[in-house]
């Protein structure tokens, strides 16, 4: 059972953890479809969507890797705002004691109005409103800082995921102006497919530019921020090195890239554990 004080917010940080829930199965869903999507593609028998599909699952999938460091830090956000909810559990037997005296103290004048307990009650409850003064001062400095700090990095972390699956969905939508879908007529053969080093390029690109991006405070510069709040935000690593699959030299699907078939296309394989490592495919 939460005390009055901090029954509310309690409630607020309760909340939060079922969004944290939601993103996090957001972001595990993303992937789910990113795979699925790549399977799908391969037994289409068509190259072009086959490696389309596999290279747009590709973007998914770190689309949902953005999605899950974005749950991460609405953790982290949600945890700043715990020290508040402490405190104020923490201040509330203060008020409690305080009341309690007083009221002993109106009750006893009514009914004993010279009685000398009242001079002892008296002093309790100036050492009771010293201390709630204390507790008071305390609780309000850290519910100003908490709730800047907690928010500053809520905020931060919802820029650095928008604009990072803004970058994503750029390129995905590059990926698909590959793909010909202009109308065939019965008898058609298949169209070769020849687009597959642009395709390639394009999440190289994309690779690149999350690895560019870097956080804007609106005129105040990221280690400025770091100083003033504890930013929650993580940089994110992309746990998809290669894609979900590769074409070998008979267009039959393999496992994914190997870091020696890598440098034998001349892609440099990203270091492990390195921001965005390798949207290669």
């Amino acid at each position: 059972m939460q005390p009055e004080l901090s029954r509310k917010l309690y409630k607020v940080i309760k909340s939060s953890n079922n969004l944290v829930t939601a993103h996090d199965t957001a972001a595990k869903e993303r992937s789910r479809i990113a795979t699925e999507l790549s399977e799908w593609g391969e037994h289409t028998n068509d190259e072009a969507v086959s490696d389309i599909s596999d290279k747009v699952g590709v973007i998914l999938s770190e689309l949902g890797e953005q999605e899950e460091n974005y749950a991460h830090n609405l953790e982290d956000s949600r945890g700043v705002l715990k020290a508040i909810r402490n405190t104020e559990k923490s201040v509330q037997p203060s008020r409690d004691n305080k009341a309690k005296i007083t009221d002993e103290i109106q009750k006893l004048k009514v009914k004993e109005p010279q009685s000398t307990k009242l001079v002892v009650l008296e002093q309790e409850l100036v050492r009771a409103e010293a201390e709630n003064l204390v507790a008071e001062a305390q609780l309000s400095n850290i519910t100003r800082q908490k709730l800047k700090e907690a928010y500053e990095a809520e905020f931060a972390a919802v820029i650095e995921r928008a604009e990072r699956q803004i970058i994503l969905a750029k390129h995905g939508r590059r990926l698909l102006h590959l793909l010909d879908d202009s109308p065939m007529t019965p008898g058609d053969g298949q169209r070769a497919y020849k687009r597959g080093g642009e395709a390639r390029q394009i999440l190289n690109d994309a690779e690149d530019d999350l690895r560019k991006w870097e956080p804007d405070f609106g005129g105040e510069s990221y280690h400025d921020a770091q100083d003033s709040v504890e930013y929650a935000g993580r940089t994110p690593e992309s746990s998809i090195a290669t894609g979900h699959r590769q074409q070998d030299d008979h267009g039959k699907q393999g496992l994914p890239l190997s870091e020696a078939t890598l440098r034998e296309e001349g892609h440099e394989p990203a270091l492990a554990g390195s921001s965005s490592a390798g949207l290669t495919n």
